[in-house]
């Protein structure tokens, strides 16, 4: 009787036990007649789903297969690049699709062949994959009241979220040819927590990346966009995945931006141009007017740099060169060189002396205005030469020790400098050459024959001395003035002709400047 009444006793606890386990886990039997919020309590009761797994599925040869995430992004707003914080905002509906068998309710509702719709409490009732933006600073789920957040359940268990977004991404800029750049701002999704052994993502095989027909943007143009499937191989030293090590599967979309340079070049480039030709206004003011060309250089130079520095606050301090930057050297190197030149002119214009010029062209007057007491120096050195060598051949010629006794008296002329612009219309005046020619006779009783051909003797030697000496005057005469052909050049001449000269050299040089700085931007 005991044991009889202790089985029984053991049989009634199992049988209330099992009839608790049955009150606890509904049945799916006629699930037609129940709501949709009664079916899906039972769909995802504890006996039946766990939240925290992830759905399970065998292939055929009972292996175990990683859930399959489907994506598509929908871009309604972009706002512009962010160029000093190397960063970029989009506005986009993200979703994914996947498949759950534990939510299938086909079978057990027949019936019911429209998906089951709910919002952030359907999403958090059900298993998601923890898909996260590895290149984000910032992101959230818009919404006013509630999240934005879509959930549909269809009856084979497929599973599809949207989400409304808000996201603040890098964008690393490329400013090398700024404002004349093109930059590809990346979107980059990964799996945070499975590997690819348990979770892949793919792009939708249709339309994956779509935008907003009405989406501008004030300072690019979107040339086109692409999207890209990749695996990740986290380790140690790449924690982004947590302290997890593996594979995982990442999803990214780039877009190809263009900068428009309309309002670069009304902004920067034109009144930069405008500002270097106005530095040129002083090469048509004279030399000595200080005030007004010092006023104008330094102006010119700050009104520039005020310019170029209101550009430059919006983009990052970046270690290399932009196209910008040479484009701010060459016009502050132009606008430099104008002030340089007015320097260099007021200090040839307060010169006492003329400078001596070998030729009038600009490689002499030049090299003749850089060194002008070395000029001066060869130039009286050669007139000192030419004097002591007529002089030296005079001597010679007028010897006493000659026959006949000849004596000549010679005068050296200053030599005399033509200006610019001005013709040598007569030669020096010749040397004035004063003879005398003596000849005593002695005898009283020589006869007329012996005086007649003494006096042709001397007369013979007389015409033959003049004409020697002529001729070497005339010699050294050419000489002379073949070799001190130089013209002498006031210093406000010489002023004035580097001003002429400027007027022209600086367009022409800013021309060419320009000629290679936009081939290579448009060009290269």
């Amino acid at each position: 009787m005991e044991w009889s009444l202790i089985i029984s006793i053991l049989l009634n606890c199992l049988y209330a036990s099992a009839s608790a386990l049955d009150e606890d886990c509904p049945t799916l039997d006629d699930g037609d007649s129940l709501s949709q919020t009664q079916l899906l309590d039972r769909l995802t009761h504890g006996c039946r789903y766990d939240r925290l797994e992830r759905p399970i599925t065998y292939s055929e040869t009972g292996q175990r297969l990683p859930v399959d995430v489907y994506m598509r992004a929908y871009i309604y707003f972009m706002q512009n690049l962010e160029a000093h914080d190397l960063q970029f905002k989009i506005y986009a509906l993200l979703q994914m699709r996947y498949l759950d068998p534990r939510l299938n309710f086909r079978n057990v509702s027949p019936k019911r062949r429209q998906p089951i719709l709910g919002e952030e409490h359907l999403r958090n009732s059900l298993w998601m994959p923890h898909i996260f933006l590895a290149n984000e600073r910032d992101s959230s789920i818009l919404g006013l009241t509630e999240k934005d957040i879509l959930t549909s359940i269809s009856p084979d268990g497929t599973v599809i979220v949207s989400n409304r977004i808000k996201a603040t991404l890098y964008c690393w800029l490329n400013l090398k040819k700024f404002p004349f750049d093109e930059q590809h701002c990346s979107t980059v999704l990964e799996s945070w927590m499975y590997n690819t052994s348990e979770l892949v993502l793919h792009w939708e095989q249709k339309r994956p990346i779509t935008y907003d027909g009405a989406l501008h943007l004030t300072e690019f143009v979107l040339q086109r966009s692409w999207s890209n499937e990749t695996v990740i191989n986290a380790d140690l030293s790449d924690l982004r995945h947590g302290a997890f090590a593996g594979n995982y599967s990442s999803l990214s979309f780039t877009v190809h931006l263009t900068r428009v340079v309309g309002f670069y070049l009304m902004d920067y480039f034109l009144p930069s141009m405008l500002i270097v030709a106005i530095s040129w206004v002083s090469f048509w003011l004279q030399a000595d007017q200080a005030p007004p060309r010092i006023t104008l250089g330094t102006s010119t130079l700050l009104t520039f740099i005020t310019l170029a520095s209101a550009q430059g606050k919006t983009l990052p301090k970046v270690s290399y060169i932009k196209v910008s930057e040479v484009w701010f050297l060459g016009c502050t190197i132009f606008i430099f060189g104008s002030m340089v030149e007015f320097a260099f002119v007021n200090t040839i214009w307060r010169r006492k002396k003329s400078v001596p010029v070998k030729k009038l062209n600009s490689k002499h007057i030049l090299k003749s205005t850089l060194s002008p007491n070395l000029l001066r120096r060869r130039s009286h050195a050669r007139s000192r030469s030419f004097s002591g060598t007529a002089l030296h051949k005079t001597a010679d010629t007028g010897s006493l020790g000659g026959a006949g006794f000849n004596n000549y008296l010679t005068v050296n002329l200053p030599i005399t400098t033509i200006k610019e612009g001005q013709v040598l219309d007569q030669q020096r005046t010749s040397r004035v050459v004063q003879k005398m020619d003596v000849n005593f006779v002695e005898s009283a009783f020589g006869s007329m024959g012996s005086a007649q051909s003494t006096g042709a003797i001397s007369a013979a030697s007389s015409s033959q001395t003049l004409t020697n000496n002529n001729r070497t005057e005339s010699a050294g005469h050419q000489e002379e003035i073949d070799l001190s052909g130089w013209t002498t050049l006031t210093p406000q001449e010489i002023a004035m002709w580097i001003d002429s000269r400027a007027r022209f050299v600086f367009p022409l040089s800013f021309l060419v400047f320009n000629l290679f700085f936009w081939t290579f931007v448009y060009c290269i």
